[in-house]
């Protein structure tokens, strides 16, 4: 999203486009029941009336982006809408179909569940972006579920898609979060322990939520026409740059996708975010952090955690999986166009560009991280590489342990003269358990940090100007899973204070915020096993 405009509007005067519904086909069925649908992009299908809408919060930019006013996002009329009781003039709800591999196993058409996009609305600018209400009821790809969503998982969905937008991650947006009076039945841990919950909805907002799985789905069916009008709808619509729909522009506009799926990754890798649940269906062609289920931030530094108790036996998803599962996922997109393009090659290629793009990406990302102004191979490759060993020789806090290292006074050290423990104090904070550092291992942080300081004073830059550009692209402040339960537990007793708190923390993440260190803390105890903090469920 642009620089919202100062100009508003209300929300009668919204201007749909609805190209997507227009130009591709429909189910030809009208019913609203779970089934297969064959021949067709989406199905037609209204969102289901609740009882007593209520607006918790909503995003102020995103508004502006869409050149909504305050008094329009404030109104009863707001709520009702995207809580999915009322359609405002040119909406035309529609739920998508698509397929997906779910943990590397081909699980056929899956399609938005629980999902209905509202329509696609043209800002003043002229940009479109697709609304889409999550948690509005049951679609024809629903299942066996019910199409709702709970205010547990829509609290985390609200303030994860803002929190990782002000990060800098690309990301779908949310407008809003809404209570709809209603109690939804939900098993967290599948496990038989069912109970009621409040009922909620999200309004997600893209330019387009097109996935990998989207083209999968007819290339699995060998509609190949379908898959082919699906493709040339989403050049013209989302790469209108690339050109006219070709062979030739087929191939660049997966190449497109490669390049933004590795810039997607290394941000990701950056703030230390892990998705928890990459399949097929959660992969954006727009290189977008999409569908935020039970994901988690990596707070001690450990390659192998993922939040996802359905992945916890194989991890396939945990955090140092993330590039290479992107890969994987690339090539079963790539695999979906093969027959519109009809030569291995040039697909492999641009495969290849991801691994490069990737690379690439990931040293020079590291690089920043460490405060160099760019990455020297020959000196970082083995700093890098150690400082991953070294991370992980005490429960390590990722964020604090980054954030501190901008705090060295190299100008002042004499790395000769001081100790051990002085050299490694500023970065006690970032330590879980630092009564276990034992000599061995301060020795091995000590001898790193020595060589990293050595490294920096190469730069030739100040402390000062060194800290500032550190602290770019190292937060203080991520969405800790703790404190997202935090906000969960005072709203399901009524009290929203905390997600509005979180939010406008979260709007500067890499601001000091005086008075806000409570929430740069590292996690604590009791977070460590509780459900929400620890490990989710796919219905988180």
């Amino acid at each position: 999203m642009t620089t919202p405009s100062q100009a508003t509007i209300s929300l009668e005067s919204l201007r749909f486009d609805n190209r997507f519904i227009g130009e591709l086909p429909a189910d030809p069925l009208s019913e609203n029941y779970c089934r297969q649908v064959f021949g067709a992009c989406y199905s037609l299908v209204e969102p289901t009336p609740v009882n007593a809408p209520q607006l918790v919060h909503y995003s102020k930019e995103v508004a502006q982006s869409l050149g909504l006013s305050s008094e329009s996002c404030e109104s009863e009329l707001f709520a009702q809408i995207f809580t999915g009781n009322k359609l405002l003039p040119g909406m035309q709800p529609y739920a998508l179909c698509y397929g997906g591999h779910q943990f590397g196993n081909w699980a056929g058409q899956l399609g938005d569940g629980r999902a209905i996009n509202l329509g696609e609305v043209m800002n003043p600018q002229g940009q479109r972006f697709t609304l889409q209400l999550k948690g509005a009821g049951k679609t024809p790809y629903s299942r066996h579920a019910d199409g709702l969503a709970v205010l547990r998982s829509s609290v985390r969905e609200f303030l994860c898609s803002e929190a990782m937008h002000h990060l800098g991650v690309p990301t779908t947006r949310a407008l809003s979060l809404t209570l709809t009076g209603e109690q939804v039945l939900r098993d967290m841990f599948y496990d038989g322990r069912s109970k009621f919950e409040p009922g909620a909805v999200v309004c997600r907002v893209a330019p387009s939520f097109t996935r990998f799985g989207s083209f999968q789905i007819f290339a699995a069916r060998g509609e190949k026409k379908l898959l082919q009008q699906l493709l040339d709808y989403t050049i013209r619509t989302d790469f209108p740059h690339l050109g006219e729909p070709c062979r030739e522009v087929y191939l660049a506009w997966f190449s497109e996708v490669c390049v933004s799926t590795a810039a997607l990754i290394v941000h990701w890798q950056r703030v230390g975010f892990v998705h928890g649940v990459m399949n097929t269906d959660n992969m954006s062609i727009l290189g977008l952090t999409i569908d935020y289920g039970p994901y988690g931030w990596l707070e001690d530094y450990n390659p192998g955690w993922t939040p996802n108790t359905t992945d916890a036996a194989e991890r396939r998803y945990c955090f140092g999986n993330q590039p290479q599962i992107a890969l994987w996922n690339l090539t079963q997109l790539a695999n979906s166009i093969y027959p519109l393009v009809e030569e291995a090659e040039p697909l492999q290629q641009a495969l290849a560009l991801y691994t490069e793009k990737f690379a690439g990406g990931w040293n020079e990302m590291m690089a920043t991280k460490l405060g160099f102004k760019r990455f020297q191979a020959k000196t970082d490759d083995k700093l890098i590489t150690d400082l991953l060993q070294v991370l992980r020789l005490l429960e390590t806090d990722m964020t604090i342990f980054y954030r501190q290292l901008a705090n060295f006074e190299i100008d002042k050290l004499d790395l000769l003269q001081t100790s051990d423990e002085e050299l490694i104090a500023p970065l006690l904070d970032a330590y879980y358990a630092p009564e276990q550092l034992t000599a061995a291992f301060k020795k091995r942080i000590a001898d790193w940090l020595r060589s990293y300081l050595y490294r920096l004073r190469q730069e030739g830059v100040t402390d000062a100007v060194r800290r500032m550009q550190m602290h770019a692209v190292n937060p203080k402040f991520v969405l800790r899973n703790y404190l997202a339960q935090l906000a969960i537990d005072k709203a399901e007793s009524g009290d929203f204070s905390m997600i509005a708190e979180l939010l406008e923390l979260l709007r500067n993440p890499y601001a000091e915020q005086a008075g806000k260190e409570a929430f740069a803390q590292k996690r604590p105890d009791w977070a460590r096993q509780r459900a929400g903090c620890s490990m989710l469920s796919c219905s988180s």
